[in-house]
């Protein structure tokens, strides 16, 4: 998923460890996506198209 965001978007992106099966993607303080929120992990650019609608706006 790094490796999609730094070839789309052209930024680097960092894992932060949590506990309890987190799974955040945030973006300039806004959630993008949340594992504890769907049930699930993300689909494959799932997240780069969250990030594109963020970035529209």
């Amino acid at each position: 998923m790094a490796a999609e965001i730094k070839e789309t978007y052209g930024f680097d992106s960092e894992l932060i460890e949590g506990a309890g099966g987190i799974f955040d993607v945030t973006a300039n303080g806004t959630l993008v996506f949340s594992k504890h929120e769907k049930g699930r992990f993300p689909e494959p650019g799932e997240v780069l198209e969250a990030l594109s609608s963020i970035q529209q706006k």
